[in-house]
């Protein structure tokens, strides 16, 4: 007997949560000869600030905030009458965060030393460098940043000294920050940093200005709660972003263009999950039992024609749009399935 569409969409909710993670890591794999893929020719619009011959840009957003990167990851600094906070201590940048905080703080006649560093998140990424700044600084962070770093014990990480749950105002030799926590995102502890004197917000790991956000919607635990984060983010009244990755500061329009972007990924999902028949592939391969088979074929089609027309749409807009949104399309359309239900009929 030929499958039903019924039947083959209540398989695929029988089999939802063991189907995650099944994707192929890259719809562009070199070929036989080890030839590495062409890309797309990356937007000047995308691009930040030239590097330094020591491999970083330092700059000022306004009044004593700065930001630093290496074209990869991003770290902020406010310099006070009293010492430096520090927000994010990436390892790729590692001791050129100290040189780019000499480099100011000699020009401005400010204090040179880390008292504080703030934690946006606990992945390695973007606070592995954090030890080399020491046992005395005061290191503050959401309380579930506590926890997962208590789990993960790397010395690279030291453990946070003060922790709060929502809300938490830091005050240091003039200057002010507001830390916020809206829920879990990108991960469970994941925080905005807001300088509202500066007008400056950053949330790391959400937001990509200029470019498309990091293989699967930046590899997010919780990706409605990263979707609605974009609505949040637009609620405070920054001029200025810092999004912790690549080469240059973000504007509000980043943030309108990308929710573009992702609201495209999500409708092209929606409609291609109502549309595409998998009757061919339960007929291809559920003979043989291998359900592992129809899964990755169904999927892999959907994901190719929800990814396609957005790579079309966006090309030369936003940097990289061909590399990572067959991955980001996958990654919406498993949310969709997985968070959001959309599975197809409950078997009677």
């Amino acid at each position: 007997m030929t499958p039903s569409r019924r039947n083959v969409l209540t398989f695929a909710a029988l089999s939802a949560s063991a189907a995650t993670g099944l994707f192929p890591l890259s719809r562009r794999a070199a070929g036989a000869s080890g030839e590495l893929p062409d890309y797309l020719e990356i937007p000047a619009s995308s691009m930040g600030p030239a590097l330094n011959p020591d491999g970083y840009h330092v700059g000022r957003i306004e009044g004593n905030l700065y930001w630093v990167t290496d074209s990869f990851y991003q770290s902020m600094f406010l310099t006070t009458r009293t010492g430096v906070v520090l927000v994010d201590a990436p390892p790729t940048i590692g001791h050129n965060l100290q040189r780019a905080i000499d480099e100011v703080t000699q020009r401005n006649g400010r204090p040179n030393k880390v008292t504080h560093l703030v934690y946006s998140h606990f992945h390695a990424d973007h606070i592995g460098a954090s030890v080399i700044f020491g046992k005395d600084v005061v290191r503050v962070a959401h309380r579930e940043t506590a926890r997962l770093l208590r789990e993960t014990r790397d010395p690279n990480r030291p453990m946070p000294t003060i922790t709060f749950d929502s809300h938490y105002t830091l005050r240091v030799g003039g200057e002010t920050l507001q830390l916020d926590h809206h829920g879990p995102n990108h991960t469970p502890d994941n925080i905005f940093i807001y300088a509202p004197n500066q007008k400056t917000l950053m949330l790391v790991d959400v937001l990509f200005p200029g470019w498309v956000p990091f293989k699967g919607l930046a590899v997010s635990q919780e990706i409605p709660n990263w979707v609605r984060m974009h609505d949040v983010a637009l609620r405070y009244p920054w001029q200025t972003l810092v999004g912790g990755h690549l080469g240059r500061l973000g504007t509000r329009a980043d943030v309108a263009l990308q929710q573009s972007y992702v609201n495209d990924l999500r409708t092209g999902a929606e409609a291609t999950m109502a549309s595409l028949d998998p009757t061919p592939y339960y007929a291809k391969y559920g003979p043989t039992g291998n359900a592992w088979a129809i899964f990755k074929e169904y999927l892999d089609e959907i994901t190719r024609q929800v990814a396609d027309p957005v790579i079309a749409k966006y090309a030369g807009t936003l940097a990289a749009v061909d590399v990572y949104t067959f991955d980001n399309a996958f990654a919406m359309l498993e949310s969709l399935r997985i968070d959001t239900g959309i599975l197809g009929p409950i078997h009677s």
